[in-house]
């Protein structure tokens, strides 16, 4: 590899059972880790250090702009983001170092394979979900709406997609996924609101019936099984619960 060129991002809050195994996917790639982490009440700070990762602190205060601060404390000329429940496998670890000897890209895209319990999704609107998670610096920054965020690359800027899969461990079953839902659709709504976006309840009510429409037909989620179906009924629930707290907080 030509010498130092690439650095490891992650942002954490109380995330000891991962972040070790984020790090050590990283440092398969990167010349130094950088952990942003919002004041974690466990040992996710002494966790991440013991890995050779190196942590700074700040307070939480959006996806959007934790992991565009995150970016400022690294010092080498390509970025690598990932969060503290996902992983590189070994086939994009193995295209990341290839194109790191000779890059080609200013950018570049990746599949993300998440799983549900033991299961991992491959159907429906958990996969590929391509994600772009690697770039030159200053060629972009984070964009999107919390908690929903996406990394957005300048018109110049070229992307290529590498082979290969995040591998993200996202939830351990429905009432994992139930809590995760009540969580992001409550950030979602608070996002739109100081938007001063507005719906009607007939379009809830259609915004709703098409996603799970979507996901679980026309995007093939029911080939998942039940996996499938829990995880488009709750996607679906997941459009539902926002607007209609959007709604609520209109109200109030």
């Amino acid at each position: 590899m030509n010498g130092s060129i690439l650095s490891g991002v992650v942002i954490t809050f109380n995330e000891e059972e991962k972040i070790e195994q984020c790090i050590r996917s990283l440092f398969m790639v990167c010349d130094e880790v950088v952990v942003l982490d919002s004041h974690s009440t466990d040992r996710t700070q002494a966790i991440a250090q013991a890995a050779g990762a190196t942590v700074v602190k700040h307070a939480f205060d959006g996806h959007v702009q934790q992991k565009n601060r995150a970016i400022s404390f690294t010092q080498f000329p390509y970025i690598l983001s990932l969060d503290a429940d996902e992983e590189l496998n070994v086939e994009l670890i193995e295209a990341i170092k290839k194109e790191k000897n000779n890059w080609t890209s200013d950018a570049y895209s990746m599949n993300r394979l998440n799983r549900y319990g033991i299961q991992w999704i491959r159907h429906g609107a958990w996969y590929p979900d391509k994600k772009i998670r690697l770039w030159k610096r200053d060629i972009g920054k984070w964009g999107g709406d919390n908690p929903h965020d996406k990394f957005i690359v300048d018109p110049s800027g070229r992307i290529n997609h590498l082979h290969g899969n995040i591998l993200h461990y996202t939830v351990n079953g429905l009432d994992d996924l139930r809590i995760q839902t009540e969580k992001f659709s409550s950030i979602a709504a608070q996002t739109m609101f100081e938007k001063n976006m507005s719906i009607s309840q007939g379009a809830i009510m259609l915004k709703t019936f098409f996603r799970f429409i979507k996901e679980y037909v026309f995007l093939l989620g029911f080939l998942d099984g039940k996996a499938g179906f829990n995880i488009a009924r709750m996607n679906a629930k997941y459009v539902l619960l926002k607007y209609s707290k959007l709604t609520q907080l209109a109200k109030k």
